[in-house]
């Protein structure tokens, strides 16, 4: 990817360069002097961190006939489903929510721009953390006798009120009583958070960001446990970008600061394996040998 090629496609995706600095945790005036021509050889990692951001795919290809691979692919457009087409000889990109409401139920789907992608299933940490900040939400709701209603996944969110997208967000937030049809949130939620794993991340950061801003969700956060951080993303407030630690207290957007949400509280709970971009990091509360 060539420097000319990064501007256009920071331009595209509408990072400053203070957000992408903050994402990839380069430091500001490394990419500055990057981006400005100034470093003329940067460093490889480097590099990788900031293409790992901007080299975003399409999100499916109608090229791809149905089969093969699951969520923890490297390409999107590959397959979520395990099993021969169901559905005769649609592609990828293709599906509809009603075939989504066809999957079987033993396993996690969800659609998006109409490829369907199969969840795995949640680890303990994943649970734990999405269940406190559940938690903690509904508290600050009661507390203040807001019309704001939190809700858990697994729940069916028609983001675009379309017949070709239906997520499950691990936690959202609805202010507008609306969007309850009964059976599903249809639009977008006020407040979305997603607590990443290894085979989300991708899905997580890239394709999922772009659908939430671009539906209206006013706040996402992005929940990092590997890195015991939380980046927050407030894209009714000109897409001002916020990283927090788990020791923090992080403010709730949608309720004007009123909400504030620690998630120190369930550190003593993380007790499996922690993934990095690196590999194992160790269990939260053991120490590593060697």
């Amino acid at each position: 990817m060539t420097l000319e090629e990064m501007q256009n496609r920071r331009k595209e995706l509408g990072y400053s360069l203070e957000s992408l600095a903050k994402i990839t945790g380069v430091p500001l005036s490394t990419i500055r002097k990057i981006f400005s021509g100034q470093t003329k050889a940067p460093r490889r990692d480097t590099i990788g961190k900031l293409t790992a951001i901007l080299e975003v795919k399409k999100p499916y290809s109608l090229s791809v006939p149905v089969t093969g691979l699951s969520e923890g692919a490297a390409v999107y457009g590959g397959s979520a489903l395990q099993v021969d087409n169901p559905y005769g000889n649609k592609m990828q990109g293709e599906y509809t929510v009603e075939d989504y409401l066809a999957l079987p139920d033993d396993k996690r789907y969800e659609l998006i721009d109409g490829v369907i992608y199969e969840m795995a299933a949640p680890s303990l940490n994943h649970q734990d953390i999405a269940g406190y900040l559940y938690y903690r939400l509904m508290r600050c709701a009661e507390e203040a006798g807001s019309p704001c209603h939190p809700y858990i996944s697994p729940l069916d969110v028609q983001l675009d009120r379309d017949n070709r997208t239906m997520v499950q967000p691990d936690v959202v937030v609805c202010c507008d009583r609306a969007l309850d049809s009964g059976e599903r949130v249809y639009g977008a939620p006020e407040y979305v958070a997603e607590v990443v794993s290894p085979s989300s991340r991708k899905r997580d950061r890239f394709i999922k960001y772009l659908k939430y801003k671009n539906a209206g969700v006013r706040e996402y956060w992005m929940i990092e446990p590997a890195r015991l951080q939380v980046i927050v993303y407030l894209f009714e407030k000109d897409d001002d970008i916020r990283i927090y630690t788990f020791d923090e207290d992080i403010p709730v957007s949608i309720s004007d600061g009123k909400c504030k949400i620690n998630l120190s509280g369930v550190k003593a709970w993380l007790s499996e394996p922690l993934f990095c971009d690196g590999g194992i990091i160790g269990p939260f509360n053991h120490e590593i040998e060697g």
